[in-house]
């Protein structure tokens, strides 16, 4: 390097120099330099009041989060949609007057994004994360949205922490990785030091982060909302997308073998069942409950890291959905769509839940960076079908061309229109809460039980379940180079359960816990997805078969599967028509190089000759690796060898025999059950 190239390096050095800072050690201040007596709640009036507008810590804060990143979207980056339609399935007129929940007659469009939260739009989608559940109702009154996810609380209580949460989530600043995962170490100090977190990290933690497919999710509006109804009476309401195939999930290994084989297997799984007609089906459900009755529980309402359990509070199913077309441009459609929580309806209100409150200013300030200005609603997704006027103007990407000379409200020289609507004839007008206390940032007392729901959880899973968690666990603090962050953790989950948290411990190299304990043992038997519906509608088989096969007795098989919602699909060593006997023939879908057992619910073993030399060794493997996933398996005793060659004989989920029709069933029912965990405990 020259003398000139190394002068022109310092003096740049020197440049920077005033701009690197080290926060480490120093005291907390805005941006303004104003030093702040507290982080951790947001300003409220009273202790379980709403936020109030004056915080001005807490909008910097999210304002600078909002617009970190551009134009992608900082959290849910990576999302797939549909549309498709809702219908209720009686009058719900008791309880709300939302015109799109009163006649089941009426189909009210819908548009429904599905994410991951924590990757950026390139990263894979089987990653262990929560997943977002958006849904856009696109009613008579206006634009609802319900955005949620696929977990029913959250990792914090109040929207100030938001930031950091995220920041602690997403790849470590100094190098940038790791990509769409928290096992690394500013994720588990965060939960180590934010132990409201201890719920929602062990759904986290669970089968429940890493689904079978946004089919087979389940949606959670996560915040306590309000249902109002045309005569002012008010009652607490929690949402809840039930799929009609259940509640299914991958396994840890299973799950990170697709990310490699196909990053876009929970997008392509959607697009292809819609195409083929397979439509998904949600069940919407309330849970209801009366304003007298906030106080009657061991736990805040408004707390969003608190489920209400559906023994203590059934979920009424009020209405269905079904996603039955696919996006004709991911960009115009996927990408553009804005959601927001501050989207309602008349008859919806919201609850003074401290995530809730500020969320419902946090994602119009994102849409503003993210989609260029102010005017994101007039994009065609994000349109109402309803007529909307105002006296909004002008503003990047206006597409609206208003005419007249009036754009503001009072006015005279247009009559004084746009006029307000008045509430008993359909003006939407917010619930009248009375609210009194200081204006303080301070959190309630009855939020301060970090564990006892946690707890709950555990005691509701099933032994399988209990052992994925576990091995989740070990998994993720085995990634984390802070040994002091590791202990932390596991004295943390000892308030969970001791079991869990010695078992860990024992993994990962850390100190067995000297406390802990918990002494709850309340369960929720509808958290463990043992309880889900079992079926086998749109399962995917991969049907291993050379030349040569019996014909009639496996199309007999394959058809018999078709007729029971499976799908079947070919795969030998070539592509092209497979000749069976009698003149029977099968085209191939798939060859060992380009499919995997990994991405089929099932597999069936038929045999049959003329394949290349590595044909048999290629069938062995996919079908020791389905065993080990614990999948169904079914074989001809032409492929029975295959079975004992891979140990997988004799067990739960393995159906051997002659190609007929009680094969055909039993087969079936093993498909259906999903996974056969019975294996793991043997």
């Amino acid at each position: 390097m020259s003398k000139e190239s190394r002068g022109n390096e310092n003096s740049k050095n020197e440049q920077l120099e005033q701009f690197r800072v080290k926060d480490e050690g120093e005291k907390l201040t805005t941006n303004q330099g104003l030093k702040m007596a507290e982080d951790e709640f947001s300003l409220k009036a009273g202790e379980r009041g709403p936020t109030l507008m004056e915080d001005f810590h807490f909008r910097e804060k999210m304002t600078h989060f909002d617009h970190e990143r551009i134009p992608e979207r900082a959290v849910h980056a990576r999302g797939f949609a549909a549309h498709g339609e809702f219908e209720v399935y009686q009058s719900m007129k008791k309880y709300t007057k939302a015109g799109f929940l009163q006649d089941p007659s009426v189909k009210t469009p819908v548009f429904v994004r599905f994410s991951t939260v924590a990757g950026s739009r390139g990263s894979a989608e089987t990653v262990r994360d929560a997943r977002g559940f958006a849904t856009k109702f696109y009613t008579q009154e206006g634009n609802y949205d319900l955005v949620g996810n696929n977990i029913p609380v959250f990792f914090i209580q109040d929207a100030i922490k938001f930031p950091d949460l995220v920041h602690a989530i997403k790849p470590e600043p100094h190098n940038e990785m790791p990509q769409a995962a928290t096992a690394h170490d500013t994720f588990w100090d965060f939960v180590a030091n934010n132990q409201e977190s201890a719920h929602m990290v062990m759904w986290a933690k669970s089968d429940r982060a890493i689904p079978r497919s946004f089919r087979m999710m389940e949606g959670f509006g996560v915040h306590t909302f309000r249902f109002v109804n045309d005569k002012g009476e008010a009652h607490f309401v929690k949402f809840h997308w039930k799929p009609v195939l259940g509640v299914h999930s991958l396994v840890w290994d299973e799950a990170q073998k697709i990310a490699g084989k196909d990053p876009d297997f929970h997008r392509r799984d959607l697009w292809e069942s819609i195409e083929q007609g397979n439509y998904p089906e949600y069940e919407l459900g309330v849970q209801l409950l009366k304003e007298e009755d906030e106080f009657k529980f061991d736990f805040d309402i408004l707390d969003p890291t608190k489920l209400w359990p559906e023994e203590d509070v059934p979920v009424m199913l009020i209405g269905k959905m079904t996603l039955n077309r696919n996006v004709d441009n991911v960009f115009a459609e996927t990408e553009q769509a804005a959601f927001h929580p501050g989207h309602v309806v008349p008859g919806i209100d919201f609850s003074n839940d401290p995530l809730l409150q500020g969320r419902l200013f946090s994602y119009t300030d994102t849409q503003l960076t993210r989609l260029g200005g102010p005017n994101f609603h007039e994009l065609p997704i994000n349109r109402p079908v309803c007529p909307f006027h105002n006296n909004q103007r002008d503003g990047f990407g206006r597409q609206t061309i208003n005419r007249g000379q009036v754009s503001y409200h009072k006015n005279s020289l247009a009559a004084n229109t746009p006029a307000p609507t008045p509430e008993a004839e359909g003006g939407y007008a917010h619930y009248q809460e009375k609210v009194d206390g200081r204006k303080v940032r301070a959190r309630s007392e009855s939020f301060k039980d970090h564990f006892s729901q946690a707890t709950m959880f555990w005691n509701s899973m099933s032994e399988p379940e209990k052992q994925h968690i576990i091995q989740a666990f070990t998994f993720e603090l085995g990634k984390v180079n802070s040994k002091s962050v590791r202990q932390q953790v596991i004295d943390m989950f000892a308030n969970v359960n001791l079991e869990l948290a010695a078992t860990v411990a024992d993994a990962i190299g850390a100190d067995a816990p000297q406390g802990g304990g918990s002494k709850i043992t309340k369960s929720s038997p509808a958290l463990s997805q043992v309880n889900t519906a079992k079926k086998p509608d749109t399962r995917k088989v991969g049907v291993i078969i050379g030349h040569h096969y019996e014909g009639d007795d496996v199309t007999s098989v394959l058809d018999k599967l078709k007729k029971a919602g499976i799908q079947p699909e070919i795969i030998s060593d070539k592509l092209g028509m497979i000749k069976g006997s009698k003149g029977k023939e099968l085209e191939v879908k798939h060859t060992f190089l380009t499919a995997d057992s990994v991405l089929f619910d099932a597999i069936y073993a038929v045999g049959g000759s003329g394949g290349s030399k590595s044909f048999e060794k290629e069938a062995i493997s996919f079908i020791e690796e389905a065993f080990a996933h614990y999948k169904p398996i079914g074989a001809t005793e032409e492929a029975k060898q295959w079975l004992e060659a891979s140990d997988a004989i004799d067990s739960p989920g393995i159906v051997v025999g002659k190609a007929t029709g009680e094969f055909a069933k039993k087969f079936v029912d093993a498909v259906a059950a999903h996974r056969h965990w019975d294996r793991q405990l043997t």
